[in-house]
Protein backbone atom coordinates (compact mmCIF):
# COMPACT_ATOMS: atom_id res chain seq x y z
CA UNK A 1 0.00 0.00 0.00
CA UNK A 2 1.82 3.02 -0.86
CA UNK A 3 -0.73 5.30 0.12
CA UNK A 4 0.00 7.06 4.04
CA UNK A 5 -2.92 6.06 5.98
CA UNK A 6 -5.19 6.75 9.10
CA UNK A 7 -7.60 5.40 11.26
CA UNK A 8 -10.48 7.63 12.14
CA UNK A 9 -13.17 6.32 14.97
CA UNK A 10 -15.75 7.69 15.93
CA UNK A 11 -17.14 6.34 19.39
CA UNK A 12 -21.02 7.28 19.90
CA UNK A 13 -23.55 6.39 22.68
CA UNK A 14 -25.37 4.46 20.82
CA UNK A 15 -22.57 3.05 18.07
CA UNK A 16 -18.83 2.93 16.99
CA UNK A 17 -17.65 4.02 13.67
CA UNK A 18 -14.52 3.55 12.04
CA UNK A 19 -12.81 4.86 8.86
CA UNK A 20 -9.55 4.12 7.27
CA UNK A 21 -8.77 7.05 5.27
CA UNK A 22 -5.81 8.54 3.01
CA UNK A 23 -4.51 11.71 3.65
CA UNK A 24 -6.05 13.42 1.45
CA UNK A 25 -9.38 12.62 3.24
CA UNK A 26 -10.70 9.90 1.11
CA UNK A 27 -12.24 6.86 3.37
CA UNK A 28 -10.94 3.87 1.49
CA UNK A 29 -12.87 1.39 4.06
CA UNK A 30 -15.66 2.27 6.38
CA UNK A 31 -16.87 0.16 9.44
CA UNK A 32 -19.92 0.72 12.01
CA UNK A 33 -21.53 -1.30 14.61
CA UNK A 34 -24.40 -0.65 17.28
CA UNK A 35 -23.54 -0.69 20.87
CA UNK A 36 -25.84 -2.19 23.64
CA UNK A 37 -27.16 0.18 25.99
CA UNK A 38 -25.15 0.20 29.36
CA UNK A 39 -22.15 -1.69 28.16
CA UNK A 40 -19.09 -2.30 30.13
CA UNK A 41 -15.65 -0.20 29.68
CA UNK A 42 -13.92 -3.46 28.78
CA UNK A 43 -16.54 -4.40 26.19
CA UNK A 44 -16.18 -0.88 25.18
CA UNK A 45 -12.68 -1.39 24.29
CA UNK A 46 -13.48 -4.72 22.99
CA UNK A 47 -15.29 -3.78 20.55
CA UNK A 48 -12.99 -0.67 19.63
CA UNK A 49 -9.91 -2.77 19.18
CA UNK A 50 -12.37 -5.22 17.05
CA UNK A 51 -13.38 -2.73 14.80
CA UNK A 52 -9.84 -1.20 14.23
CA UNK A 53 -8.78 -5.25 13.17
CA UNK A 54 -11.79 -6.04 11.06
CA UNK A 55 -11.43 -2.78 8.84
CA UNK A 56 -7.40 -3.48 8.58
CA UNK A 57 -7.59 -7.21 8.17
CA UNK A 58 -10.26 -6.24 5.31
CA UNK A 59 -8.07 -3.62 3.34
CA UNK A 60 -5.31 -6.13 3.89
CA UNK A 61 -3.14 -3.29 5.83
CA UNK A 62 -0.83 -4.45 8.67
CA UNK A 63 -1.33 -1.71 11.94
CA UNK A 64 2.06 -1.12 11.88
CA UNK A 65 2.19 0.51 8.32
CA UNK A 66 -0.50 3.07 10.11
CA UNK A 67 0.64 6.65 10.51
CA UNK A 68 -1.80 6.75 13.59
CA UNK A 69 -5.35 6.27 15.22
CA UNK A 70 -7.56 9.50 15.81
CA UNK A 71 -10.16 8.64 18.93
CA UNK A 72 -13.27 10.59 18.92
CA UNK A 73 -14.55 10.47 22.54
CA UNK A 74 -18.46 11.53 23.84
CA UNK A 75 -17.12 13.45 26.55
CA UNK A 76 -14.01 15.41 27.96
CA UNK A 77 -10.79 14.36 26.78
CA UNK A 78 -7.10 16.14 28.45
CA UNK A 79 -4.39 16.63 26.28
CA UNK A 80 -2.97 13.36 27.83
CA UNK A 81 -5.96 11.17 26.36
CA UNK A 82 -7.49 10.67 29.64
CA UNK A 83 -11.29 10.67 29.56
CA UNK A 84 -11.99 13.01 31.96
CA UNK A 85 -16.03 12.78 31.64
CA UNK A 86 -18.03 10.74 29.18
CA UNK A 87 -21.86 10.74 30.78
CA UNK A 88 -23.13 8.60 27.84
CA UNK A 89 -20.62 5.75 27.36
CA UNK A 90 -18.59 4.38 30.16
CA UNK A 91 -15.10 5.26 29.62
CA UNK A 92 -14.50 7.79 32.61
CA UNK A 93 -11.05 7.66 33.93
CA UNK A 94 -9.55 5.86 31.21
CA UNK A 95 -6.30 6.85 29.26
CA UNK A 96 -8.16 5.60 25.98
CA UNK A 97 -4.54 6.60 24.14
CA UNK A 98 -2.38 4.62 26.16
CA UNK A 99 -4.80 1.71 25.96
CA UNK A 100 -5.28 2.03 21.55
CA UNK A 101 -1.43 2.41 21.76
CA UNK A 102 -0.83 -0.52 23.40
CA UNK A 103 -2.49 -2.50 21.59
CA UNK A 104 -1.57 -1.17 17.38
CA UNK A 105 1.41 0.03 18.49
CA UNK A 106 1.11 3.52 16.13
CA UNK A 107 0.72 6.88 17.54
CA UNK A 108 -2.66 7.74 19.31
CA UNK A 109 -4.44 11.00 19.42
CA UNK A 110 -8.07 11.75 21.45
CA UNK A 111 -10.18 14.39 21.48
CA UNK A 112 -14.22 15.40 21.78
CA UNK A 113 -16.06 13.65 19.16
CA UNK A 114 -17.90 16.92 18.20
CA UNK A 115 -14.54 18.98 18.33
CA UNK A 116 -13.63 16.39 15.44
CA UNK A 117 -16.90 16.53 13.84
CA UNK A 118 -16.37 20.25 13.48
CA UNK A 119 -12.59 20.15 12.33
CA UNK A 120 -13.76 17.65 9.66
CA UNK A 121 -16.81 20.06 8.56
CA UNK A 122 -13.61 22.87 8.30
CA UNK A 123 -10.93 20.69 6.20
CA UNK A 124 -13.39 18.86 3.85
CA UNK A 125 -17.35 19.41 4.81
CA UNK A 126 -19.92 22.44 4.93
CA UNK A 127 -17.13 24.73 6.73
CA UNK A 128 -14.68 24.89 4.80
CA UNK A 129 -12.95 28.07 3.95
CA UNK A 130 -14.52 29.42 7.32
CA UNK A 131 -12.32 30.79 10.29
CA UNK A 132 -14.88 31.38 12.86
CA UNK A 133 -17.25 28.26 13.17
CA UNK A 134 -19.77 26.76 15.98
CA UNK A 135 -21.05 23.16 15.72
CA UNK A 136 -24.02 21.30 16.97
CA UNK A 137 -24.35 18.00 17.17
CA UNK A 138 -27.37 16.34 17.78
CA UNK A 139 -27.12 12.42 18.67
CA UNK A 140 -27.67 10.65 21.76
CA UNK A 141 -27.08 13.48 24.20
CA UNK A 142 -25.83 17.23 22.28
CA UNK A 143 -22.15 17.96 21.68
CA UNK A 144 -20.61 21.13 20.20
CA UNK A 145 -17.27 22.13 19.03
CA UNK A 146 -15.94 25.75 18.28
CA UNK A 147 -13.62 27.27 15.79
CA UNK A 148 -12.25 30.82 16.21
CA UNK A 149 -9.88 32.37 14.34
CA UNK A 150 -8.75 29.30 12.83
CA UNK A 151 -8.30 27.56 15.93
CA UNK A 152 -10.57 24.82 17.92
CA UNK A 153 -11.70 26.68 21.17
CA UNK A 154 -9.95 24.00 24.05
CA UNK A 155 -9.69 26.03 27.16
CA UNK A 156 -7.93 25.65 30.43
CA UNK A 157 -8.84 21.53 30.58
CA UNK A 158 -9.67 20.92 27.02
CA UNK A 159 -13.28 20.74 28.56
CA UNK A 160 -14.40 24.22 26.19
CA UNK A 161 -17.57 23.89 24.21
CA UNK A 162 -19.52 21.78 26.29
CA UNK A 163 -22.72 23.87 25.01
CA UNK A 164 -24.92 20.67 26.00
CA UNK A 165 -23.99 21.03 29.66
CA UNK A 166 -24.70 24.71 29.42
CA UNK A 167 -27.55 25.14 32.31
CA UNK A 168 -31.14 26.75 30.95
CA UNK A 169 -32.93 26.17 33.73
CA UNK A 170 -31.57 24.91 37.04
CA UNK A 171 -34.77 23.20 38.02
CA UNK A 172 -35.62 21.43 34.74
CA UNK A 173 -35.40 17.59 34.46
CA UNK A 174 -31.91 15.81 35.20
CA UNK A 175 -29.31 15.50 32.78
CA UNK A 176 -26.79 12.72 31.87
CA UNK A 177 -23.99 14.38 33.39
CA UNK A 178 -26.10 14.64 37.01
CA UNK A 179 -27.18 18.28 36.82
CA UNK A 180 -30.70 19.56 36.12
CA UNK A 181 -31.58 21.77 33.33
CA UNK A 182 -28.83 21.61 30.78
CA UNK A 183 -29.24 22.08 27.24
CA UNK A 184 -28.99 18.44 26.54
CA UNK A 185 -31.74 17.62 29.04
CA UNK A 186 -34.51 19.28 26.55
CA UNK A 187 -32.64 18.13 23.31
CA UNK A 188 -30.28 15.00 23.60
CA UNK A 189 -32.27 12.08 21.55
CA UNK A 190 -32.14 10.63 24.62
CA UNK A 191 -34.08 13.25 26.46
CA UNK A 192 -36.51 13.47 22.78
CA UNK A 193 -37.42 10.17 23.69
CA UNK A 194 -38.11 10.32 27.53
CA UNK A 195 -40.68 13.13 26.57
CA UNK A 196 -42.34 10.62 23.56
CA UNK A 197 -42.59 8.04 26.34
CA UNK A 198 -43.81 9.98 28.85
CA UNK A 199 -46.36 10.86 26.67
CA UNK A 200 -47.15 7.39 25.16
CA UNK A 201 -47.70 6.15 28.54
CA UNK A 202 -50.64 8.60 29.41
CA UNK A 203 -52.15 7.04 26.00
CA UNK A 204 -51.20 9.81 23.32
CA UNK A 205 -52.36 8.20 20.22
CA UNK A 206 -49.00 8.13 18.06
CA UNK A 207 -47.61 5.99 14.75
CA UNK A 208 -44.69 5.11 16.62
CA UNK A 209 -46.66 2.33 18.47
CA UNK A 210 -46.25 0.57 15.37
CA UNK A 211 -42.86 1.44 13.98
CA UNK A 212 -40.95 0.68 17.05
CA UNK A 213 -39.91 -3.60 17.33
CA UNK A 214 -41.35 -5.07 20.53
CA UNK A 215 -39.47 -4.21 23.37
CA UNK A 216 -37.31 -1.97 21.69
CA UNK A 217 -35.03 0.36 24.38
CA UNK A 218 -34.31 3.05 22.01
CA UNK A 219 -36.11 5.31 19.64
CA UNK A 220 -33.85 5.69 16.67
CA UNK A 221 -33.59 9.24 15.30
CA UNK A 222 -34.53 7.68 11.00
CA UNK A 223 -37.94 6.07 13.59
CA UNK A 224 -38.29 10.00 14.65
CA UNK A 225 -38.15 10.87 10.92
CA UNK A 226 -40.53 8.56 9.89
CA UNK A 227 -42.98 9.49 12.33
CA UNK A 228 -42.44 12.92 11.24
CA UNK A 229 -42.74 12.15 7.45
CA UNK A 230 -46.35 10.50 9.13
CA UNK A 231 -47.69 13.98 10.50
CA UNK A 232 -47.69 12.26 13.87
CA UNK A 233 -49.29 14.97 15.80
CA UNK A 234 -47.15 13.60 19.02
CA UNK A 235 -43.45 13.21 17.67
CA UNK A 236 -44.04 16.58 15.78
CA UNK A 237 -45.05 18.36 18.62
CA UNK A 238 -42.14 17.03 20.83
CA UNK A 239 -39.30 17.53 17.90
CA UNK A 240 -40.44 20.83 17.25
CA UNK A 241 -40.64 22.00 21.06
CA UNK A 242 -36.55 20.33 20.55
CA UNK A 243 -35.67 22.19 17.40
CA UNK A 244 -37.39 25.29 18.74
CA UNK A 245 -34.64 25.10 21.48
CA UNK A 246 -32.13 24.15 19.81
CA UNK A 247 -32.46 27.36 17.66
CA UNK A 248 -32.87 29.64 20.66
CA UNK A 249 -29.57 28.01 21.78
CA UNK A 250 -27.95 29.28 18.43
CA UNK A 251 -28.84 32.79 18.77
CA UNK A 252 -27.11 32.56 22.26
CA UNK A 253 -24.43 31.26 20.55
CA UNK A 254 -24.13 33.86 17.94
CA UNK A 255 -24.33 36.65 20.83
CA UNK A 256 -21.27 34.79 22.43
CA UNK A 257 -18.93 34.13 19.32
CA UNK A 258 -20.33 35.78 16.92
CA UNK A 259 -19.34 33.00 14.44
CA UNK A 260 -19.35 33.07 10.54
CA UNK A 261 -21.76 30.30 10.29
CA UNK A 262 -23.34 27.65 12.78
CA UNK A 263 -23.25 24.02 11.24
CA UNK A 264 -25.95 21.14 12.54
CA UNK A 265 -24.76 17.70 12.68
CA UNK A 266 -25.31 14.30 14.59
CA UNK A 267 -27.33 11.74 14.14
CA UNK A 268 -30.93 13.21 14.81
CA UNK A 269 -29.89 16.17 12.47
CA UNK A 270 -29.10 13.28 9.68
CA UNK A 271 -32.27 11.84 10.08
CA UNK A 272 -34.52 14.80 10.88
CA UNK A 273 -32.51 17.85 9.25
CA UNK A 274 -35.16 18.64 6.84
CA UNK A 275 -37.63 19.27 9.86
CA UNK A 276 -34.98 20.89 11.93
CA UNK A 277 -33.21 23.12 10.27
CA UNK A 278 -36.01 25.57 8.93
CA UNK A 279 -36.95 25.87 12.70
CA UNK A 280 -33.72 26.77 14.18
CA UNK A 281 -33.26 29.37 10.63
CA UNK A 282 -36.57 31.02 12.03
CA UNK A 283 -35.30 31.35 15.69
CA UNK A 284 -31.86 33.56 14.41
CA UNK A 285 -34.05 35.41 11.77
CA UNK A 286 -35.98 36.94 14.60
CA UNK A 287 -32.95 37.89 16.87
CA UNK A 288 -33.29 41.36 17.23
CA UNK A 289 -29.57 42.09 18.98
CA UNK A 290 -27.94 41.09 15.80
CA UNK A 291 -30.52 42.34 12.95
CA UNK A 292 -28.05 45.01 11.74
CA UNK A 293 -25.11 42.80 11.62
CA UNK A 294 -23.93 40.15 8.40
CA UNK A 295 -25.27 37.08 7.92
CA UNK A 296 -24.74 34.18 10.05
CA UNK A 297 -25.18 31.13 8.08
CA UNK A 298 -26.82 28.06 9.32
CA UNK A 299 -26.24 24.79 7.61
CA UNK A 300 -26.22 21.09 7.82
CA UNK A 301 -23.49 19.40 8.12
CA UNK A 302 -21.70 18.00 4.98
CA UNK A 303 -20.13 14.96 6.23
CA UNK A 304 -22.51 13.46 7.94
CA UNK A 305 -21.85 10.36 10.15
CA UNK A 306 -17.79 10.77 8.63
CA UNK A 307 -17.29 14.19 10.01
CA UNK A 308 -15.78 12.84 13.28
CA UNK A 309 -14.17 10.15 12.09
CA UNK A 310 -12.31 12.90 8.93
CA UNK A 311 -12.42 15.13 12.34
CA UNK A 312 -9.90 12.68 13.91
CA UNK A 313 -7.74 11.98 11.48
CA UNK A 314 -7.23 15.68 11.01
CA UNK A 315 -6.23 16.29 14.39
CA UNK A 316 -3.68 13.56 13.70
CA UNK A 317 -2.28 15.21 11.15
CA UNK A 318 -2.10 18.65 12.98
CA UNK A 319 -4.76 20.25 9.55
Amino acid sequence: MKHKLWVGVDIGGTKISAGLVEGSGKILHRKKISLPVNLSRKKIISVIFSLIQELLEDEGVKARLLKGIGLGVPGIVDQRGVVINAPNISLSGIDICKVIKRRFRVPVVAGNDVNLGVLGERWLGAAQGYKDIVGIFMGTGLGAGVIVDDKLLLGNHGAAAEIGHMLINSKGPKCSCGNYGCLEAYVGRWAIERDIRKELRKGRRSVLRTLLPPGSKIIKSKILAKAISRNDPLITEVMKRAALTVGDACVSLRHIFDPQIIVLGGGVIGACGDFILPLVQERLAKDKFFSKLGKCDVVVSQLEDNATILGAVALTCGI
